[in-house]
């Protein structure tokens, strides 16, 4: 039986970048378990690979057929996004194993719903100040200037990722990416190596 290994993270803690180049990884056999969400599509994102690009009419029809694990909604500067895990035909645990991507809230929600035997947890950290840095470099890039919303992120993620729900959701260990993302990366990949040999 296959396992999800979910990463999560604040934003800025380089998990993106950490998710794809583990997924990357042949040796791992991973496949990806990618979201839906109604927000627009960013520059370089391609529909069906970072997330499933749909409108809220979508969102609703998948809700109303019973298919939708876990949604969130976000009160942006730029109106309402919904990001959600459904139960379609791209996740077969029965045979594979999968790489998630999302929030802590979202990974006790598939925890809960797949069991959790079944649902691992992979949380990348990064100190504040290196968080909020990178955020800016980022959003100053003339296609992003999201300041705002970078904000209300920013801020958000103090809450949703307090040690108190990091303890509740039964996160002990971390992954630490501060200063040496390839080594990050490495601790991961070897991680997931420990995890899928003890099912052996």
């Amino acid at each position: 039986m296959g396992k999800i290994y979910y990463i999560m993270g604040k934003s800025g803690s380089g998990k993106d970048t950490i998710y794809k180049e583990v997924i990357d990884q042949e040796g791992l056999h991973l496949k990806k378990m990618v979201l839906y969400t109604t927000r627009p599509i960013r520059e370089k994102e391609e529909d069906g690979r970072e997330y499933y690009f749909v409108d809220d009419e979508t969102a609703c029809e998948l809700e109303r057929q019973g298919k939708v694990i876990e949604m969130r909604a976000y009160h942006t500067v730029h109106g309402i996004w919904k990001y959600f895990t459904v139960d379609d035909e791209h996740t077969d645990l029965k045979k594979y194993d999968y790489l998630a991507i999302g929030t802590l809230e979202s990974y006790a929600r598939l925890k809960e719903y797949y069991g959790p035997d079944k649902v691992v947890p992979i949380y990348i950290e990064v100190e504040d100040g290196n968080r909020l840095e990178r955020a800016l470099k980022r959003e100053r890039k003339p296609q992003n200037q999201k300041y705002e919303e970078m904000c209300r992120r920013f801020l958000a993620d103090s809450v949703d990722f307090s040690e108190e729900n990091l303890q509740k959701a039964g996160i002990t260990r971390r992954f630490a990416n501060d200063n040496d993302r390839e080594e990050c990366m490495r601790e991961v990949e070897d991680f997931i190596r420990t995890c899928q040999s003890k099912k052996e």
